[in-house]
């Protein structure tokens, strides 16, 4: 199998190692040892690919674990030897958490004793039609919950699936409190160095649930909706379709549609989507998104028939390349990880154009208004969005056996019949490590 740089950064910065030959390097984008929840010794280690006359270069990680027959790597965890770092499943649409079986044993086995995974249940199936706040309450409920049990945990981080990723989104802005701990903004790989990036209002840390906020991954979520040509693919571009598909949807899958397709509310007022993406009325959604050290989104770029690569990467039409068709090292069918710094703006806005064409679409939709008004809605929901950094993961399965499966492989919902998905969940597994690691630099 071909093979590709681990991190390959298309944005404004290539990520580097320390030269061994050397006693420094620049600034660093890892969270030091002394804030890590892994040891030294984490069964990882890190080979530079860096040649100083190659344009565009990257990391490989190459894991190397002892087979534990299904039992936690040894980690380095409190003074009792309980978990301090939670990380909560939480799975998508008419779901439940028997989605993560697999990937929860993976993260177990990789990660360490010192993490506690946890999949989410309190959205079960056709819990997931009551609307993306109604869900996103009841998962900050049930984290409450879980925390106030576990007195050792110290810090938090999400994995979520589909529309799993939206309703988490709303359940960390009912968990966020802007108590700052101390966070080293040099350390943030997202956010950047206090030199080289500008600082926005929404990355200076906070609380989610009274715990530090690590790493926010999403697989495969309709960040922008699913309103437009393309982000619903199975409804494969045909205008007509994807016309019809709005109004049926609130009758199908019930309130969560018209949240999806940006109908819900009334015309005078911003879809949930929108507000979702900046600090609005309803709660600080922008604010606990940044409060993350990490936030990553996985994204098929083909063969989803759910989810299209633009709503699921924070992506612009325009910005939508070729995607690579060789996998990185050792994470089969990861093609492409891309980091992207905050791009500042004033917000996303809801002028009066978008108000008659929120209404049009919501009273008399036709292929004209309801174009118009997705377009204006996705463009607003971009630049919230992008007023914070972002690494993006695109997943390609066009060599998988069954590639048309790809919003299941993603998670591998089922071993047996997603397995194609286990590279994604070996490189999540990294992901959640890789703040671990104080030998990961950045340079402009």
């Amino acid at each position: 199998m071909s093979t590709a740089p681990f991190i390959h950064a298309r944005c404004s910065y290539t990520l580097q190692f320390f030269n061994r030959n050397k006693n420094h390097a620049s600034s660093s984008i890892i969270p030091s040892s002394s804030s890590s929840s892994s040891s030294s010794n984490s069964g990882f280690t890190f080979l530079s690919l860096i040649n100083s006359g190659q344009r565009h270069q990257g990391l490989r990680a190459q894991a190397m674990t002892t087979p534990t027959h299904g039992k936690s790597i040894p980690g380095k965890g409190n003074s009792d030897d309980e978990p301090d770092h939670i990380v909560v499943l939480v799975h998508g649409i008419l779901a439940s958490t028997s989605d993560w079986t697999y990937a929860e044993a993976e993260l177990k086995r990789r990660i360490g004793k010192n993490f506690l995974i946890y999949a989410s249940s309190s959205n079960t199936f056709t819990r997931t039609f009551t609307g993306i706040d109604g869900a996103g309450k009841r998962l900050a409920d049930e984290v409450m919950q879980v925390v106030k049990k576990k007195r050792s945990l110290k810090r938090i981080s999400f994995v979520a699936h589909s529309l799993g990723g939206l309703i988490t989104r709303y359940a960390i802005a009912v968990l966020y409190s802007p108590d700052a701990y101390s966070r080293d903004q040099s350390c943030d790989p997202v956010n950047g160095s206090k030199e080289n990036y500008q600082r926005t209002s929404f990355s200076k840390g906070g609380l989610i649930a009274g715990l530090e906020p690590v790493n926010f991954i999403t697989l495969a979520t309709p960040h922008l909706g699913v309103r437009g040509k393309g982000q619903l693919p199975f409804l494969l571009g045909v205008p007509i379709l994807e016309k019809l598909a709005a109004p049926i949807a609130p009758f199908v899958v019930g309130r969560t549609g018209s949240q999806l397709f940006l109908t819900d509310g009334k015309p005078n007022r911003p879809p949930l989507l929108l507000r979702m993406a900046s600090d609005s009325e309803d709660a600080k959604f922008l604010s606990a998104l940044g409060a993350f050290r990490w936030r990553t989104a996985y994204a098929n770029v083909s063969y989803d028939h759910m989810v299209g690569w633009r709503t699921s990467s924070i992506r612009r039409a325009t910005e939508l390349g070729k995607p690579p068709r060789r996998s990185l090292v050792g994470y089969r069918h990861v093609v492409d990880v891309e980091y992207c710094p905050p791009v500042p703006s004033d917000g996303p806005k809801f002028p009066p154009k978008a108000v008659k064409a929120k209404e049009a679409a919501q009273n008399a939709p036709n292929t004209q208004n309801t174009v118009e008004y997705h377009q204006i809605m996705e463009e607003e929901i971009i630049r919230g969005l992008q007023q914070l950094g972002w690494k993006k993961v695109d997943v390609s399965f066009h060599s998988a056996f069954w590639p048309f499966f790809a919003h299941n492989n993603i998670h591998v919902k089922n071993e047996w019949l997603h397995n194609a998905g286990v590279g994604v969940i070996a490189h999540v597994a990294d992901s959640l490590r890789q703040q671990a690691s104080p030998i990961l630099t950045a340079s402009l």
